[in-house]
């Protein structure tokens, strides 16, 4: 993918867009006709109420942002608004508000599904300029704009959404179950194959995982993105289960790789082209920062999820990261070192923040 010499961030020219977003919701089959046969109609409907949202608020948008060109005829003046209106202004915020679905639990109120998908295409997206202008990710904005202003209006807590997907593994283990004994409740087959509560595209790692395979093998999304995020998350658990678990340490890690959203957000949202760094070594330092944040929030933060607040969060260092003065796209011994560094660091934090020797 080419980009443009500027400031960050940075707007990717449409050279392979297309075929990069159809590929994408290629991808994302697998995860969409599972969460289609678990929910039912219920996820179609909110599958087609984001899609519907997304793509019409998109377009409307797009044309205020135009100006209209000169003819006696309104109708001409409108299509004129609407003249470098092409495919990839259905296919990307078709993307988005799939992925948006997927990351919400098939009860969701309809209602909240339609202001998470508003907030995430026009605030997220049109307000920074629209197509690969915007530095935050459209469906995780979205998704964490329902959570804090929207699910407490029905159920008063948060943790709303979650709550409307049922007892989901993560709120279990935080609520009282604990660990080993959450896992007597949801097996890690089980977690992996999806029948647990949860949101609709994040419970069957299993659809996901075949996803990301396309993707890779496709070149539509960056598997150093994937590797790092998932690499760091799981090392850091790991750590954390030493000292909290000994004798279970791995399965720690595991329950913490298949629950809740990070699966789904370390393959079909951070490594989303737009909002996640061009070079390689920026794409292996992003995904440490989501990782780390991820697991700071669900060891040490209020809330049992953490994946869409940590890829908002490591979207706005994403233009520092890429800041010409500094950016390469050579990864180069230093880099490395600096790498491993940072990730021992976060290691050690997790191991004592969790009374390592003590």
């Amino acid at each position: 993918m080419q980009t443009i010499k500027q400031t960050s961030p940075y707007i990717r020219k449409d050279v392979s867009t297309k075929r990069m977003m159809i590929d994408v919701l290629i991808a994302l089959i697998p995860v969409v006709a599972f969460s289609i046969y678990r929910f039912g109609f219920d996820a179609i409907l909110r599958i087609v109420v984001s899609l519907v949202v997304m793509i019409g608020l998109e377009a409307l948008i797009f044309g205020m942002m135009h100006k209209a060109g000169k003819a006696d005829k309104w109708i001409e003046r409108v299509k004129s608004r609407y003249a470098d209106y092409t495919i990839n202004n259905i296919t990307a915020p078709a993307v988005s508000a799939i992925i948006f679905a997927m990351l919400v639990p098939s009860k969701l109120p309809i209602y909240a599904v339609i202001i998470g998908a508003a907030f995430g295409i026009v605030i997220a997206k049109m307000l920074f300029g629209g197509l690969g202008s915007n530095i935050f990710n459209v469906a995780a904005a979205g998704r964490i704009f329902i959570a804090l202003a929207v699910t407490s209006m029905f159920d008063g807590t948060y943790v709303g959404v979650d709550l409307v997907a049922g007892a989901t593994a993560l709120t279990a283990f935080r609520s009282g179950l604990g660990f080993p004994g959450v896992l007597n409740t949801y097996n890690l087959t089980e977690l992996f194959f999806g029948y647990i509560p949860g949101a609709m595209g994040e419970i069957n790692t299993a659809a996901i995982l075949i996803g990301a395979a396309y993707l890779i093998i496709r070149k539509s999304a960056d598997y150093r993105v994937m590797l790092s995020t998932a690499v760091t998350f799981t090392l850091l658990m790991l750590f954390a289960g030493l000292k909290l678990y000994p004798d279970m340490a791995i399965q720690f890690a595991l329950f913490h790789l298949f629950s809740g959203g990070l699966m789904f957000g370390l393959v079909f949202m951070v490594t989303d082209p737009v909002t996640s760094p061009v070079t390689r070594p920026g794409r292996w330092l992003y995904g440490l920062l989501v990782g780390v944040v991820v697991v700071l929030i669900r060891l040490f933060g209020a809330y049992p999820e953490g994946v869409a607040f940590a890829i908002l969060f490591a979207n706005m260092f994403v233009p520092l990261i890429d800041y010409p003065k500094w950016a390469t796209n050579k990864i180069k011994p230093a880099f490395i070192a600096g790498y491993v560094i940072i990730l021992a660091l976060f290691s050690l934090v997790v191991f004592f923040g969790v009374g390592g020797i003590a």
